[in-house]
């Protein structure tokens, strides 16, 4: 593990010498970048050397005198690995230009120094081998996280999107807490190697305590309710890797939990498979009602969140039924498209990042025609609009057909079982069309038309170290959907290190799919070119004049006349009024010549509504009457920590 270590050196370098360089902006941004960097791509290279080749490792230093922080590798953490170290790499890259405010160098160097923390940690989150290294790990990346939602601390929704992804992220540690709390009354331990010891009940009590641990972290419904505040608020290269890859150590949680109770019970199945119904379905619901781009996008990492859930549920009980090519669709599926959203959501993400860096504005409703000035952003961001929305040739589409492959082996088992995996199949179809409709929606309104404020107006798209990891990312989303076999197969060597072996016979459905796969996309590619080609012959020597649209007789259009993002969508949310209720405010128009008016529409997340009411504002009630502990007086502090050994000498 000595790369890895190193790996983990030179990125933690690199946010420590941009505290020490904030007085040379250019120079700490170059050497922040650079280590950040470097050190994510030394451990991209070892992360997928181990994956590749299923190689293990393991590391334990001392701690304290009495435990052991314990790290190990095996294939699901080098997987997780190549995901951090990646987007990690281009994040690092993007921001050179992004983080731009020569005005704010110590706030950009501590920025620097959290993001290091952040990436470093979620690595060793996956690597860790005990609770204590666990926790330990787990509560760095939660800390580090939140100093960079609330980079933008003076604005007042951007402290409350930290205090609430805060309380969010320590209920969910509560909760993991308690689990290995009782992991430990049965082991002694706080390795996770003894967990099979645990007596079924407790077994089950365990998966339910970690899935609302980790599912608070990945964003499942009703636990996301921080996620479309948090991302909004940070950095957009921050965005894209809490988006990317941070949710996905929920994810990670999740199946190395499942691995370790060794516990194959189709209700572990049941409950991922519903709540990946109700997290996308409900996802995209609200995504489609936003009117920031970013909260849209926050709202869609709930929708995907929910579709990983799907096919690792379908793994699972493939798993427990005996159905062993239903469970390795499942797996499969569910673990590429692990993959595929973090390519596709950073390279939006960081798309969204550009538009705000060059207008100022994330309003939809706000932008139009950004395409004519933007057309790589342009270009990239329909790639990873296709891509999430699940179409061919993009790697979404192959991710999502191995999930219904999965889906489709198992309508053979029992009614109960035929019920839940039926509805999963319609679940996903109706995600997939609401987020075609969304990004329709979102692509139209802000890259086609015209400018619909002068914020869109006069921009350019300079910037090459934010063009490049965009382009990167978008190829990355064509190659992986033209030719998947590589890494569904990395998938599957993720997969087999939570103990799930798969025959080498079982796997030729695969081959023979991912071929087709590639065979369909090259045929696909040649309908294309042949049409081009017939079009540039038959056109050859003709006049192509160019007019205006002809505008059913009336001559002055403006560009208020265009669709909005509110309007396209408002028939569908319509819909689906009872899980997510419009609030409008507009004044009434009233007489022949009515003034100016106004009309502002907000989609109430039902989850956040009741969410907000039991947990988040007790918390913060409490919060507020202790804060008369917090006096400044340092010799009352050296008492409290007094009294609490003494209390804590009555339980040792």
């Amino acid at each position: 593990m000595q790369l890895f270590f190193l790996s983990i050196l030179i990125i933690v370098t690199g946010g420590v010498l941009a505290l020490f360089l904030n007085r040379h902006f250019i120079l700490m941004k170059s050497a922040s970048v650079l280590l950040i960097a470097s050190g994510s791509l030394l451990g991209l290279y070892d992360a997928a050397i181990q994956l590749i080749q299923m190689k293990s490792a393991s590391a334990s230093v001392p701690f304290l005198h009495h435990f052991a922080l314990s790290f190990q590798i095996d294939a699901l953490s080098a997987f997780f690995l190549v995901l951090i170290f990646g987007i990690s790499m281009l994040a690092a890259i993007y921001s050179f230009h992004y983080m731009h405010e020569e005005e704010k160098p110590r706030a950009t160097a501590v920025n620097y120094l959290f993001f290091s923390l952040l990436t470093a940690s979620m690595a060793l989150v996956v690597t860790a081998a005990n609770t204590i290294t666990f926790m330990l790990l787990w509560e760095t990346m939660s800390l580090s996280s939140f100093f960079l939602v609330i980079y933008n601390h003076h604005k007042a929704e951007n402290r409350k999107a930290g205090y609430l992804y805060f309380v969010f992220s320590h209920v969910g540690a509560m909760f993991i807490l308690a689990a290995f709390g009782i992991i430990y009354s049965y082991t002694g331990s706080f390795d996770f190697g003894n967990m099979a010891e645990l007596t079924n009940a407790a077994k089950m009590l365990v998966f339910i305590f970690t899935f609302i641990g980790f599912g608070s972290k990945a964003g499942v419904f009703p636990f996301h309710v921080w996620l479309p505040h948090a991302h909004p608020a940070a950095p957009s290269h921050i965005s894209a890797v809490m988006s990317g890859v941070m949710i996905k150590t929920g994810i990670y949680g999740i199946l190395r939990m499942y691995a370790l109770l060794d516990f194959h019970t189709p209700v572990f199945g049941e409950i991922l498979l519903f709540a990946g119904m109700i997290s996308g379905v409900l996802g995209v619901v609200y995504a489609l009602g936003q009117h920031d781009i970013k909260r849209l996008l926050a709202y869609h990492s709930v929708e995907n969140i929910g579709i990983i859930l799907i096919g690792l549920g379908i793994g699972m009980i493939g798993v427990s039924s005996g159905k062993p090519l239903m469970a390795a669709f499942g797996f499969a599926g569910g673990m590429l498209h692990v993959l595929n959203h973090a390519i596709f959501k950073s390279l939006l993400f960081m798309g969204a990042g550009m538009v705000v860096h060059k207008t100022g504005t994330l309003t939809i409703d706000m932008l139009g025609g950004l395409l004519k000035k933007m057309k790589i952003t342009g270009s990239t961001f329909l790639i990873g609009s296709l891509a999430i929305s699940g179409l061919p040739p993009f790697n979404g589409f192959v991710s999502e057909f191995l999930i219904y492959c999965g889906g489709f082996e198992g309508t053979t088992l029992n009614r109960l079982v035929f019920i839940s995996i039926l509805l999963a199949i319609v679940s996903l179809a109706v995600i997939g069309g609401l987020a075609l409709a969304c990004f329709t929606k979102v692509f139209g309104v802000v890259f086609q038309g015209e400018a619909r404020s002068s914020t869109a107006e006069n921009i350019d798209e300079k910037g090459l170290t934010m063009l490049v990891p965009m382009l990167i990312l978008a190829v990355a989303c064509l190659f992986i959907g033209v030719f998947p076999r590589v890494f569904v197969l990395m998938a599957i060597n993720g997969i087999s290190a939570i103990g799930i072996g798969f025959d080498p016979v079982l796997l030729d459905p695969f081959i023979r799919l991912t071929g087709n796969i590639t065979m369909a996309s090259a045929i696909f590619f040649a309908f294309i070119l042949v049409a081009l080609a017939a079009r540039i012959l038959l056109y050859r020597g003709k006049t192509i004049t160019q007019s205006g649209t002809w505008g059913c007789g009336f001559t002055q259009p403006t560009a208020k006349m265009q669709y909005t993002g509110t309007s396209y969508a408002a028939s569908i949310l319509a819909f689906f009024s009872t899980v997510a209720p419009l609030h409008e405010d507009h004044a009434r128009i009233e007489g022949c010549f009515p003034g100016q008016s106004s009309y502002h529409s907000k989609i109430y997340d039902v989850a956040e509504l009741y969410m907000n009411a039991v947990i988040v504002d007790p918390v913060l009630a409490l919060f507020a009457r202790l804060r008369w502990i917090q006096h400044g007086d340092i010799h009352l502090y050296i008492g409290y920590i007094l009294l609490a050994i003494i209390v804590l000498l009555f339980f040792v």
